[in-house]
């Protein structure tokens, strides 16, 4: 005979604002199998598990009830608990009155009648419970680190500090992300290349880090600890191992007019080609989209004056398969496409440039060797206007605006105009703004350093059209001053647009091969905004840098850093407490027909042909469903798709999902 124990909390007033809570105590003590009841304040208190704990030896209950907040938040503190008082932790059921109760209604009665049919439907569940005994599962101490940025970087480089084997798979020809693309960083002025490629380098020499460069993820499969991992490692028609990185078939390819996505195609580069001097590995790589050997089978320059032997004409994408434990990822972020925005004449004339584009002209490894020309005719700029929130805080989704800030904007615009300012000091610079938003340790002192100490105009107001005079050569600009109610009309030399933060455009892909959700803008999702902040909902991946949300370089080394050390903590065991809530099939009803497997998103699911002695003696093979347990997750898809009610979940059982529905029509 079961007896049940009901424990009610307030949530200091989060629940208790809204519900009645004694009320809800003392209708736990009216339904059958529930021999106690009592409210608390804070039930996840040290005194509140005290008092379950008490009570579980007290009243020699079998069962626990728990009304309280989300069970995401604290099921497993909860489970703890009892589980110190000799009680299975799978006994222990979690009512959610804060969440889906207290927080969604303001009238009292009907929150507090809500909240007793929540409890009501929990009993109703914790009746039929059955004790339950998770498995453990062996882990490979092996991490991957997606993406080489400042951020993948970061989290090998802690990975491996500890002992781990690393893995970082990076798109692009050379670690590095966009950090080694800029020129200064803010609030400091230190040069960026200067930070980030000695990070490069001790990457590169880690012995612990193997980097796959010019390589993508293919697919994944397994679970924590257990993480199949197939990379494909695009033909570079160059052997690694073999080039040294001279440079010289990049001085005597005679193909030289290939845009160059190192300066967003400002200016022109080799058709073989090192995207920068620190690049790591600095390995040369072929285009194949310009190479004439590779299209016409003409040419072959490049092969003749290499030295070492390392180009391979016949060279093929390879796949990699690996095992690990953790993985990380670390996709790093693209500036928006905004050439929808033909207000600003992005698209019409060259001297209208992003904030990322006007770094690189800016920057000394740059198009122009540090010197600031207008990209039209390598004039020096006398007059710039700067645009804020270039799809940033837009509801127009038509030209693919983005609803959210995208945080880093601000200062780098102010980092721009003081840049711009101390080298040339006679340079007219505006920036149109809607908020100015500094949050950051400096980063307000910053700002006004480019108002107070360098004259730059920041004017509050919209710019509303640029227009190119083809006859003058520059850009005239409309806007508006919403502090002085005027209208304005400056001629620029040049438009800077900082154009809004996005996602990865590979992150949508990997999202799916991981299991892990995202937001509605292509973000990844961590499990708890506060709680856990740099783990996905998928148990062993990991969230470090901008493919979480806009965030600034020393955020984005903080929060590789910490998924690094969640990383270390799964590899630092040999072996994981697996789930005990998981997909089991009844092999008598299953018939065969596959559609459990092919709605698993986890691959847990295969199908074995089996032996059944039939009534008569006979004996009859079977086509059935099995169930990987290690692989399960208990998302509980296949249960709702199985059309013979052969599939079932433990701890979830068909069985107790109908009581919950009962209780509730009652």
């Amino acid at each position: 005979m079961q007896r049940i124990g009901v424990f009610v909390c307030h949530c200091g007033t989060n629940i208790a604002a809204t519900v009645d809570v004694k009320a809800v105590a003392e209708a736990a003590r009216k339904v059958p199998g529930v021999v106690f009841s009592t409210d608390y304040q804070y039930m996840c208190s040290e005194a509140g598990q005290d008092l379950i704990k008490e009570s579980v030896k007290k009243y020699n209950l079998t069962n626990v009830v728990i009304c309280s907040c989300s069970p995401r938040m604290h099921e497993k503190t909860f489970r703890g608990a009892v589980e110190t008082v000799d009680m299975n932790p799978y006994l222990l059921e979690v009512a959610n009155i804060r969440e889906q109760c207290s927080w969604v209604h303001k009238d009292k009665a009907v929150g507090t009648q809500k909240a007793i049919m929540l409890m009501k439907a929990a009993v109703a569940k914790a009746t039929l419970d059955t004790p339950l005994t998770p498995g453990m599962l062996p882990v490979t101490k092996r991490a991957l680190v997606i993406g080489g940025g400042i951020a993948g970087m970061q989290a090998a480089l802690d990975i491996a500090e500890a002992g781990y084997e690393v893995d970082i798979v990076e798109q692009k020809p050379t670690i590095g992300g966009k950090m080694a693309q800029l020129d200064k960083t803010f609030p400091t002025l230190d040069c960026s290349s200067c930070i980030v490629t000695p990070k490069m380098v001790d990457v590169g020499q880690n012995e612990k880090i193997h980097i796959y460069s010019y390589s993508e993820i293919e697919e994944v499969k397994g679970y924590i600890g257990n993480f199949d991992v197939k990379i494909r490692r695009k033909a570079r028609y160059v052997d690694e191992d073999k080039c040294t990185g001279c440079g010289l078939c990049t001085e005597k390819c005679p193909m030289k007019n290939v845009p160059n996505e190192w300066n967003l195609n400002l200016d022109k580069r080799s058709c073989v080609y090192i995207p920068f001097a620190q690049a790591v590995p600095k390995v040369a790589t072929i285009d194949p989209r310009y190479c004439l050997m590779l299209n016409k089978g003409k040419c072959g320059i490049c092969s003749k004056v290499c030295g070492v032997g390392a180009i391979n004409y016949k060279d093929t994408d390879k796949i990699v398969e690996e095992k690990y434990g953790a993985i990380v990822a670390a996709t790093g972020f693209e500036i928006s496409d905004i050439s929808k925005y033909d207000e600003y004449a992005y698209a019409q004339s060259p001297d209208v440039v992003t904030s990322l584009e006007y770094e690189r002209l800016m920057s000394a490894a740059g198009p122009y060797g540090g010197h600031l020309k207008r990209p039209s005719d390598g004039k020096d700029p006398k007059t710039i206007v700067f645009v804020q929130c270039v799809g940033s805080r837009e509801k127009d989704s038509c030209k693919g605006g983005k609803e959210y800030c995208s945080k880093v904007c601000c200062m780098y615009t102010a980092k721009h105009a003081i840049l711009t300012k101390d080298h040339y000091p006679d340079t007219d610079i505006y920036v149109f703004y809607i908020d100015v938003r500094t949050p950051g340790k400096l980063f307000d002192e910053f700002y006004r350093r480019a108002v107070e100490q360098y004259g730059v105009h920041y004017i509050k107001g919209a710019v509303g059209k640029v227009t190119p005079n083809k006859a003058t050569g520059k850009l005239e600009v409309q806007a508006s001053d919403l502090l002085l109610n005027e209208q304005l009309h400056i001629e620029a030399d040049m438009v800077v647009l900082a154009a809004a933060i996005e996602p990865s455009h590979t992150a949508r892909k990997l999202a799916t091969m991981l299991t892990t959700p995202m937001d509605t803008n292509d973000f990844f999702t961590e499990a708890h905004a506060k709680l856990r902040p740099v783990e996905s909902a998928t148990a062993g991946i990991l969230l470090a840098g901008m493919c979480q949300g806009p965030k600034d370089i020393p955020e984005t080394v903080s929060q590789a850093s910490a998924a690094a050390a969640k990383a270390i903590g799964i590899l630092s065991k040999d072996q994981l407490v697996g789930n005990p809530c998981i997909a089991h099939p009844d092999e008598m009803m299953c018939n065969g027909c596959s559609q459990c497997a092919g709605v698993c998103p986890y691959g847990a699911i295969t199908y074995v042909e089996k032996e059944f002695r039939m009534p008569d003696r006979t004996t009859k093979v079977r086509r059935v469903a099995q169930v990987n347990e290690a692989v399960c997750q208990g998302c509980g898809a296949c249960t709702v798709t199985c059309p013979s009610g052969a599939m079932d979940l433990r701890g979830f059982s068909n069985q107790q999902i109908m009581a919950e529905v009962d209780a509730l029509c009652q």
